[in-house]
């Protein structure tokens, strides 16, 4: 990937960003909120193209995150550095112990044991949603053709209760909902290639 095919991407996920509610919650309010959600936006592009776990639509407005993860990648020191430099210049320290709180018991409800598929994230520019613009399809089909290629479950939350119910209208399956702190309901979603109705598309 050239440079300005990353500067592309990195700004289309600062402009996602904003309307996610994670990640409103993530960056510090007040002062230069634009290059914080900059600076997230880098470090989740350059994580998922240094994992290949980025995925972006044909027409390049639509970008996911697909991780194939296990509990034990979770391990707090092994990205100490790049945490504390999120601290630094995206959270804030008070928000930072906030993100841990949350994140422990959202990551509690993914598999214990074994490797998984996690989408961290995935978002498409305003002017190309909907049923009528195929992105959405498109990028579902990777996600499901790459769980059917390795056989993993595909995990993945929402805070967003339409977009809770357009995963299960394209095969996730709901198994639980949280009272986030901020209020929100938190929707946790997977799709299970082995289940007989999951065809590969």
């Amino acid at each position: 990937m050239d440079k300005l095919e990353r500067k592309d991407i990195i700004d289309k996920v600062t402009t996602l960003l904003k309307e996610i509610p994670s990640s409103m919650d993530i960056v510090k309010k007040g002062g230069d909120r634009d290059r914080r959600f900059r600076y997230l936006a880098t470090h989740m592009v350059d994580k998922a193209i240094e994992k290949d776990a980025l995925i972006v639509s044909e027409n390049r407005q639509g970008i996911a995150i697909l991780f194939k993860t296990s509990k034990k990648d979770n391990n707090i020191w092994k990205d100490l550095w790049s945490q504390l430099k999120l601290v630094a210049n995206v959270t804030g320290v008070q928000n930072a112990l906030d993100i841990l709180k949350t994140q422990k018991y959202i990551k509690n409800q993914r598999p214990q044991e074994g490797e998984y598929l996690y989408c961290w994230f995935w978002g498409i520019l305003k002017e190309y949603r909907g049923a009528d613009t195929q992105v959405g399809k498109e990028m579902k089909d990777v996600f499901f053709r790459t769980a059917h290629d390795t056989g993993l479950e595909l995990y993945a939350e929402t805070r967003g209760r339409t977009n809770a119910i357009v995963y299960q209208r394209v095969g996730f399956d709901l198994f639980h909902e949280w009272d986030h702190p901020s209020g929100d309901t938190m929707y946790f979603l997977k799709y299970d290639p082995k289940k007989p109705r999951n065809k590969r598309p």
